[in-house]
């Protein structure tokens, strides 16, 4: 081997040796001469000298490995197919991703612009999208689950960016004031089952919807139209005397600031997403974007600012999926959990969202219990989005705590609690009014937004529910029309705030998701109620409070109005159940109702220049008394319910998906995971 292998080395050819041991080649017969014949001879020659068992072993053998390898082949094959065309896709969403820039698909699609022209409005759709040409108005057909994770994280890295660019602003000292404001009122002040786990689910990216499941877009129609030029012109007063600012001052052609917010343009957001107003909505969310701040020393009530800034932006995000609102709830979210910071959790009233305090009013330490129970539905669904169960952790616990206190009527709850002792105040005090009212609408919408699985707050509505028919109803003469009235240390007065109609459509929602029937019919008779609230007044505009007569006098209506409760503040309740009832009964009259009221706005309220203005006087057609002072929730609520009521389309804004806010913001209903 040596000697071989050092010859071969020496020459550039590197030859096989082989070595035998056989007779005939010792002698050199038959030589090993390397030929591919003489091995064929060789292989040949062995293969007969194995017995026919070995010879079929090796060919079973072979058959074996070739079936296998053919298997094998096909398997490695489309998993490398398949790897493939992930890695394309991929590609393909990497590409996509830019474009979308939203966290999630949007509920609503970019509205379509309406311009002046009627002709040229756009058409609304159906819930489901529509088949191509036409462009789809209204929200999709989607299940509303909590954002993925992997959504959240870029949800986070977004934040980091919007913080960055936020614009600086000079911080402004609020003074407090010796009144309460309650929703535009202002009022003097006094010296399941099992319930739901706390654990937030993580939301996923709804499910599009099947081609076979479109439907075709309704066409907006005449009264529609008539909304949309309204609210276009209260717009128009907006942005040329009070951009950026809380609220219109339409005759002095100037603006008024409550918090420095942009009240107004923040309530009217989604507002203009369902009326198709793209280029309105468009210039307000550069406005959000760029000017927008909330890191300012001004003191906030925490009632209103979450119905109407926290509500209005998680409405926006639903409707529009653009991330941007999303970031700004998270914002002004974190910055009101300080009035979560009392003794009892029952949380105070108003909170400087720039120094990170919260404080009662500086008469009282008491807040009222429709704010601290009228908040639920937006710090709930900011959980949801967010993954941080510490928002609806903090408003369930005040949600449990009411429902455990002593000083309840037959379910009806005082106007009052501290924020000390987390007891009722100023008992004995029955009303469905200011400071009151939407504790009972709220207790029926987080029961009906966690997925009717909370049954304590089922139990204390229908409780409640039961207390205003004991305590509470009365009938009016002459038309005998059906009141919530007021009761007072065992008395019972016949004063009803127009706050109160916000009851019928409450009403009503509960028996659509349920409830019972009797409902509805007390719904039915009070939305009548309501209505003549408005039909018994000279101007047809409701005051904000009337007594009714209990005996019939000759010459006198069932509706008898007091000087100091004689003005009008544009408000949305009555138009809220006008809604509601149209869209649970299709009953036709709730339409035309609505579109008298539209009428009488626009008779007695507009202002030539631009918005509409709250007036003193409902009972003087000749001079109304203009106030000088449009309300956001014209725009966040009244126009909207007017839309809406007037919609031929029963799913823009299905009910069976969503739930209003006390600011007509409608939030997703939860779909179980």
């Amino acid at each position: 081997m040596y000697s071989g292998a050092a010859a071969a080395a020496g020459s550039p050819r590197r030859d096989f040796i082989s070595v035998t041991l056989g007779p005939e080649e010792a002698v050199g017969v038959g030589g090993y001469n390397n030929s591919k014949a003489w091995r064929r001879r060789s292989c040949w020659r062995k293969w007969k000298q194995l017995s026919r068992l070995q010879r079929s072993v090796i060919l079973f053998l072979f058959v074996f490995l070739a079936v296998c390898g053919v298997i094998s082949y096909t398997s490695i094959g489309e998993a490398w197919k398949s790897i493939t065309n992930k890695s394309l896709d991929d590609q393909r969403t990497e590409q996509e991703i830019p474009r979308l820039k939203l966290a999630n698909p949007a509920v609503l699609p970019a509205p379509q612009k309406a311009d002046a022209n009627h002709g040229d409005y756009p058409e609304l759709s159906l819930q489901k999208p529509p088949k191509p040409p036409h462009v789809r108005r209204g929200p999709s057909n989607l299940q509303i689950k909590a954002p993925r994770r992997d959504m959240r994280l870029k949800t986070q890295r977004d934040t980091m960016r919007a913080v960055e660019e936020l614009v600086e602003v000079d911080k402004v000292e609020k003074t407090e004031k010796s009144i309460i404001s309650w929703r535009g009122a202002v009022i003097e002040p006094d010296q399941s089952t099992e319930p739901p786990s706390s654990k937030i689910t993580e939301p996923e990216k709804p499910s599009s919807v099947e081609a076979e499941d479109q439907k075709e877009p309704v066409p907006i129609n005449e009264r529609q139209l008539a909304v949309i030029e309204a609210f276009r012109h209260a717009w128009k007063g907006y942005k040329d005397f009070a951009w950026g600012h809380d609220e219109l001052k339409p005759l002095s052609k100037s603006y008024s600031e409550w918090f420095g917010l942009g009240l107004t343009l923040i309530d009217a957001l989604d507002t203009m997403w369902i009326l198709g107003l793209k280029e309105e909505f468009e210039e307000a969310r550069k406005w959000v974007a760029n000017d927008l701040v909330f890191d300012k020393n001004v003191d906030v009530n925490l009632f209103e600012s979450t119905i109407r800034i926290l509500g209005g932006l998680l409405s926006t995000y639903h409707l529009s999926g653009d991330s941007l609102f999303l970031e700004k709830a998270k914002d002004i979210g974190n910055r009101l959990m300080p009035a979560f910071k009392t003794p009892s959790k029952i949380p105070y009233s108003d909170v400087n969202i720039g120094r990170g305090t919260a404080h009662p009013p500086r008469w009282t330490s008491d807040s009222t219990v429709a704010e601290v129970t009228s908040i639920q539905l937006e710090f709930r669904e900011l959980s949801r989005l967010t993954g941080d169960e510490k928002f609806q952790n903090a408003v369930d616990e005040v949600m449990k705590h009411v429902h455990i206190l002593s000083g309840k009527n037959d379910g009806l709850v005082p106007m009052f609690i501290n924020t000390n002792s987390g007891q009722f105040t100023h008992l004995g005090v029955y009303t469905l009014g200011a400071r009151a009212d939407s504790y009972y609408e709220y207790l029926l919408k987080q029961w009906i937004q966690g997925g009717k699985k909370e049954n304590e707050l089922l139990e204390d509505y229908m409780r409640a529910i039961e207390g205003v028919k004991k305590h509470l109803l009365q009938r009016s003469e002459p038309k005998k029309l059906t009141f919530v009235g007021e009761l007072a240390h065992g008395h019972f007065s016949a004063k009803m705030d127009h706050l109160v109609c916000f009851l019928p459509g409450t009403l009503a929602l509960g028996a659509h998701n349920g409830l019972a029937a009797d409902h509805m019919k007390l719904a039915e008779t009070l939305i009548e109620t309501c209505y003549q609230m408005y039909a018994q007044v000279e101007t047809g505009l409701s005051p904000e409070i009337v007594h009714f007569n209990l005996h019939a006098q000759k010459g006198h209506k069932d509706v008898e109005i007091k000087p100091a409760d004689r003005h009008n503040l544009l408000r949305p309740e009555t138009v809220e159940s006008l809604f509601y009832m149209y869209r649970f009964t299709g009953d036709k009259k709730y339409q035309d109702w609505g579109w008298e009221i539209l009428q009488n706005f626009n008779r007695y309220t507009r202002v030539p220049t631009g918005g509409y203005t709250s007036i003193n006087n409902v009972q003087n057609p000749s001079n109304p008394e203009p106030r000088d002072k449009m309300e956001s929730f014209f725009l966040g609520e009244t126009l909207k319910y007017m839309f809406l009521l007037f919609s031929d389309d029963i799913d823009l804004i299905n009910l069976d998906k969503y739930i209003f806010n006390t600011e007509a913001h409608p939030l997703p209903v939860w779909v179980p995971a």
